[in-house]
């Protein structure tokens, strides 16, 4: 018997590394507080990165651990909200435990937007699922397929937001886009603030932000300092660490503000605004996906976090 356990547990190890497993886990619904969920901490292309085999990807698949691409759930009292539409979403979705009441989408960027296919007739085939999103993003889905064939078949249903201009999500929650400055081949792009109250109390509730995309912020025409104020919470661009991670691209065509960067930059103002700073949309060549590293130990003693995939908290 145990030579033959033996056997098999030979065969089984020279199967290759165990599929790749992300960090939602079972589902987990929302609670009926109003509350974000971070669904996804990465890039666009996830981690492991397709065509690289470095050594935190490779040790990823060794793993089998699959980082899914950043995105977040609004909870409220009457349903969630979903902030992109990753190539994760069906995970995404699934860690929720029920379908959205709509979709908000930032621009049109392959880790923002392409999760929508999921919900065609090939797969959901969902019922006019509402998805939000600035004229330009809808002017895109309208005019180019796979997209415009969801709009067709009334599987999806466009609403278009304005920048500044406050979307209620129900009573009490409110969403406002917010313009940011990024590379817009395709669509502008947008950042989310959540703003909620409750109608019984007479001082206002809390705030969240969600900013995974930005090029610089001194390209902005507004500060983030602006959304700071106790008890906020901002999830906010932290792609790249520092410039040395991709000695083969041009970071100037794939411009984002260095983490390193933003920690100096906001670190007073957080603290005397008792802001909670969250970094994601981690590029795979980011160090601070080791969680002990160097880089993330400065940027947790300056009093900032990264983002956890899966977790949730109140606002």
């Amino acid at each position: 018997m145990r030579l033959l356990s033996a056997i098999l547990l030979g065969l089984f190890a020279c199967a290759g590394p165990a599929p790749l497993q992300d960090e939602l886990g079972p589902p987990s619904p929302p609670t009926g507080q109003v509350a974000y969920r971070v669904l996804g901490v990465a890039q666009d292309a996830g981690l492991p990165h397709i065509g690289c085999e470095c050594a935190r990807c490779e040790a990823a698949r060794a793993e089998g651990r699959r980082e899914l691409v950043a995105s977040a759930a609004v909870e409220g009292r009457t349903g969630w909200w979903l902030l992109d539409a990753t190539p994760d979403l069906p995970a995404q979705i699934h860690a929720q435990g029920s379908m959205p009441q709509g979709i908000f989408l930032t621009h049109a960027h392959i880790g923002h937007y392409t999760g929508l296919m999921y919900l065609g007739r090939e797969a959901l085939g969902a019922k006019q699922m509402p998805v939000w999103c600035s004229p330009r993003m809808a002017e895109y889905l309208r005019s180019n397929g796979p997209w415009s064939q969801l709009i067709e078949l009334g599987q999806i249903e466009l609403h278009e937001y304005h920048a500044d201009m406050p979307v209620r999500l129900e009573e009490g929650l409110m969403l406002t886009p917010f313009r940011v400055p990024h590379r817009d081949e395709f669509s502008d792009t947008h950042g989310f603030e959540l703003r909620h109250h409750d109608p019984t109390a007479k001082t206002l509730g809390g705030s969240f932000v969600f900013l995974p995309d930005i090029d610089q912020w001194d390209r902005w025409d507004r500060r983030l300092e602006s959304f700071f104020r106790p008890g906020a919470h901002l999830l906010i661009d932290g792609t790249f660490w520092s410039g040395a991670e991709l000695p083969h691209r041009d970071l100037d065509e794939i411009p984002h503000p260095l983490v390193s960067h933003s920690i100096e930059r906001f670190r007073d103002a957080a603290r005397e605004t008792q802001t909670t700073v969250r970094f994601f949309h981690l590029n795979h060549s980011n160090p601070l996906w080791d969680r002990h590293g160097p880089e993330a130990q400065q940027l947790e003693a300056a009093g900032f976090h990264i983002a956890r995939t899966g977790a949730r908290h109140d606002f």
